[in-house]
């Protein structure tokens, strides 16, 4: 049995955002981040935002993956943000240091801001597509 997670994917500009609700382990984790890879697709120049508010666990291979998604950024010139953790879900990244490498923000507004983001523009706020199912 697959454990339930929902990745929404949004676009604001030019700024791909991932929302991430549920947990992430064994069971989803590989299904999730190819999910996630297919929808990146290039990683040259990328701005990434992921929102982790709705995030309760995760495990190794899932942090593995997050920062392996860093790495392919870093190396592209783009740039990565985690914004919106929750205790156990930033603990967890303090304790294996992802937080000193890839920039952590407690709001996704700060995240835009950094990239000089300050104003939404209304059509964009409902480009939500959703990457995995609850199943």
């Amino acid at each position: 049995m697959n454990t339930p997670i929902e990745i929404k994917k949004k676009v604001i500009s030019w700024i791909d955002i991932f929302e991430f609700v549920g947990e992430l382990d064994e069971t989803n984790a590989d299904k999730t981040f190819t999910a996630i890879y297919n929808a990146i697709w290039d990683f040259t120049w990328k701005k990434l935002i992921f929102n982790m508010s709705g995030l309760r666990y995760l495990n190794s291979k899932s942090i593995w993956y997050i920062a392996d998604i860093f790495s392919n950024i870093e190396d592209w010139n783009g740039q990565m943000f985690l914004t919106n953790m929750t205790d156990e879900v930033k603990d967890t990244l303090e304790l294996v240091w992802i937080t000193t490498i890839i920039t952590s923000l407690n709001k996704e507004e700060e995240a835009l801001a950094e990239l000089w983001i300050t104003q939404v523009p209304p059509e964009q706020n409902n480009t939500t597509q959703l990457l995995s199912d609850q199943k």
